[in-house]
């Protein structure tokens, strides 16, 4: 699960599908696609921090899909359940088409801001965040949320009040050090892979990080705090 993802914008009316023969005049209803989605994106968020809202909108009820028996839904690549999204609908039997539907996941929770002026170098104290509650989908990905992770480090610029605490705005110690042996993950929709390779860069948690896997492919990622490394789709 990035703070949100780019949507992917299809209109539903202008979506290309192949359709099966089916039979004239039959359609696909709203109601069986939009608890698909829900249950799918349910299943998402399922481990997302915070209070998680989701709406999903109608498919066009003038659609002109032949009923479909087996509703399979998956998120495109690059896109996780997190902010504005469209969640694909694939039907698998007994015709074949798909669609795209929007939706919206919101994360409420909280998150920390500044709460007086912070200057390059300084060490943060307690004194200088504040927690705030909102939607956390709305925010950059690498916002900050629990005081521990900020307290005690050194800002790397000049900080106003005001602004959401990013992990980037702050010298964090290394997660990851350049030519260290790694574990790498990668989650999508319904499936996750792991491997191992070399870091070929040093980088605090939520820095991108390069690896060289035992093929020789390299891949990028983020660093976790764990030092394990996210892919990125």
């Amino acid at each position: 699960m990035p703070p949100s993802c780019r949507p992917l914008v299809i209109p539903l009316l202008a979506l290309g599908f192949t359709l099966a023969a089916g039979n004239a005049g039959a359609q696909q209803p709203q109601q069986p696609v939009r608890q698909a989605v829900m249950a799918f994106l349910g299943q998402q968020t399922s481990g997302l921090p915070g209070k998680v809202g989701v709406t999903v909108e109608g498919l066009d009820p003038q659609n002109q899909l032949p009923p479909c028996a087996e509703l399979m839904p998956f998120l495109p690549p690059g896109t996780r359940a997190w902010g504005r999204i469209n969640v694909g609908v694939r039907c698998e039997s007994p015709v074949n088409w798909t669609v795209y539907v929007p939706a919206q996941v919101s994360v409420i929770g909280e998150y920390l801001v500044i709460a007086r002026p912070i200057r390059a170098g300084q060490v943060v104290s307690p004194a200088d965040l504040e927690r705030r509650t909102g939607d956390l989908a709305g925010e950059a990905p690498n916002t900050l949320t629990d005081m521990t992770q900020a307290v005690g480090h050194n800002a790397r610029y000049t900080i106003a009040a005001g602004n959401p605490l990013r992990a980037d705005m702050l010298r964090l110690p290394q997660t990851v050090r350049q030519g260290q042996n790694v574990k790498v993950v990668g989650t999508g929709s319904g499936f996750t892979v792991t491997n191992e390779g070399r870091a070929l860069n040093a980088a605090s948690a939520g820095e991108p990080v390069r690896v060289r896997l035992g093929n020789g492919q390299v891949v990028s990622g983020k660093a976790r705090t764990d030092g394990t490394v996210e892919l990125d789709f």
